[in-house]
């Protein structure tokens, strides 16, 4: 009767702590929070539905490609969520946004131009 879009899951496999920075591409499978801070590309394996949360203090400087992304932090770099983008209170994204469904809440920045895909 109604489409629904694919959740994202709920269950964080990897995480990346508040004190950590990582200067290299992370590639993953499943879920990965990222609490600290990263230099490069995040990206979920292709062929698995990945699950991307950047929490309030974190920050990305890369591109980003995940099928489902929830930010609250900040990203420097292009996104793309090729399931469900949600965009939380207070996120910022320098770069081009790439989606499918978009959620964004009050407060939340986009320098860059949002582009969906279908």
């Amino acid at each position: 009767m109604f489409n629904k879009a694919s959740k994202p899951q709920n269950r964080i496999d990897s995480l990346i702590g508040a004190t950590t920075r990582i200067e290299g591409n992370v590639i993953f499978s499943g879920g990965l929070r990222v609490d600290g801070m990263v230099r490069g590309n995040v990206a979920a394996l292709p062929d698995q539905p990945g699950t991307l949360m950047v929490s309030a203090d974190a920050r990305i400087d890369g591109e980003v490609q995940a099928a489902h992304i929830v930010v609250s932090g900040s990203i420097n770099g292009p996104v793309h969520a090729t399931e469900t983008l949600e965009l939380q209170a207070g996120s910022k994204v320098k770069g081009d946004v790439y989606y499918k469904t978009i959620e964004m809440h009050q407060g939340a920045v986009v320098e860059g131009r949002l582009v969906h895909q279908p």
